[in-house]
């Protein structure tokens, strides 16, 4: 590929780089307007938008993370019957914040949220700007961007991957990106000078709801598009090759799982309290947290093979049948009655799987 005068060329497409950020900007007043007019009249009635307050925003935005929004609704709600306030988390203990978790994933969160609420809980009035809520756990720049141009209208924009891919478009931005938090630096500027400082917490649901409904990473709705006539990259009839980020490098992974039962209790492994990932939570024992090599594990009977994806790796799993080990067997590993399960915190997918099983043995 190479870039020249202009545009960009390749045996695939040739897009004309019409519209620099200056000229965009430049428009920011009608731009500003086009949007929130649709956002206005299309927007999803969300929960936390139907009935707002910092509480329902903080939540939501945490659970957004890396979670899509049909995906997150269900645990929103029951979020919020069973803590419905800062006090209300700030209380519970965390085994029943991560057991409401559960299905989420990336935990982290979870334990984030739960130590914000009882940060804020210990003041006399929540924070308001953005640099006082990075402070808080967990809260990254796009996150307090977010909550404080929502709640209390801070003059911040939010950029995440919608916005990113948004403003790549507008522009018909060319560059490569090694990662999205690269891309987000370069498009902060720019988000800012298009910000609407009249009502920047509608504004900035606004593009997010832009990027999530219209301006999708694959089959863009152009033609529903509120800002279309300020786009080069649907001008140029090209929106799919915007953003540009290098190829992720995917490592395969295999995992030999081990399914052990004695009566009415089932072995698994309990992650310590100080894990980094998992801490306090339960999985099917791995063959090494068994205690025996992979490749005698692997000679039992098979009784599931699961393939997911975790960031950058591509990991499959097989579920074999084990003997119960002898009295003595390595740190970690516990018997669990079957009628308590329900009442610990199975990370990831293992709820289903163990379900499964138990169903199918």
């Amino acid at each position: 590929m190479t870039i020249g005068c202009g545009f960009i060329t390749s045996s695939l497409f040739v897009v004309s780089v019409a519209k620099s950020p200056t000229q965009l900007i430049a428009a920011k007043t009608r731009f500003r307007r086009a949007l929130l007019d649709w956002y206005r009249a299309h927007a999803r009635p969300l929960p936390w938008r139907e009935a707002p307050s910092l509480y329902r925003t903080v939540v939501s935005e945490f659970m957004l993370q890396q979670t899509q929004v049909k995906t997150m609704l269900p645990y929103f709600a029951r979020w919020q019957t069973e803590f419905p306030n800062f006090a209300a988390l700030a209380a519970a203990p965390e085994s029943r914040v991560l057991r409401l978790w559960e299905g989420l994933g990336y935990y982290s969160r979870a334990r984030n949220l739960h130590r914000l609420a009882r940060a804020i809980a210990d003041l006399p009035s929540p924070p308001t700007t953005p640099a006082e809520w990075r402070e808080l756990p967990g809260v990254g720049p796009y996150t307090a961007a977010a909550i404080t141009s929502i709640s209390f209208r801070a003059p911040v924009a939010c950029v995440d991957g919608n916005v990113v891919r948004i403003l790549a478009r507008l522009t018909a931005n060319p560059k490569r990106f090694p990662d999205s938090a690269t891309a987000a630096k370069v498009f902060t500027p720019l988000a800012n000078a298009l910000l609407n400082p009249a009502d920047p917490g509608d504004h900035n649901q606004a593009m997010m709801e832009l990027g999530a409904t219209i301006c999708a990473r694959q089959n863009p709705r152009c033609g529903e598009c509120p800002v279309k006539s300020f786009c080069a990259a649907a001008k140029a009839g090209a929106p799919e090759k915007f953003s540009r980020f290098a190829a992720k490098q995917i490592e395969k992974r295999d995992v030999v799982r081990v399914w052990c039962r004695r009566g009415q209790t089932l072995l698994l492994h309990r992650a310590s309290a100080t894990a980094r990932r998992l801490a306090g939570q339960h999985e099917l024992p791995t063959a090494e947290q068994f205690g025996l090599p992979a490749t005698v594990v692997s000679g039992g009977k098979l009784l599931g093979q699961k393939t997911r994806s975790i960031t950058r790796y591509r990991i499959r799993e097989t579920i074999h049948a084990c003997k119960p080990p002898a009295d003595s067997f390595p740190a970690g590993l516990v018997w669990v009655p079957l009628t308590e399960l329900e009442h610990l915190t199975l990370s990831g997918p293992h709820r289903r799987w163990v379900t499964e099983l138990l169903s199918a043995t």
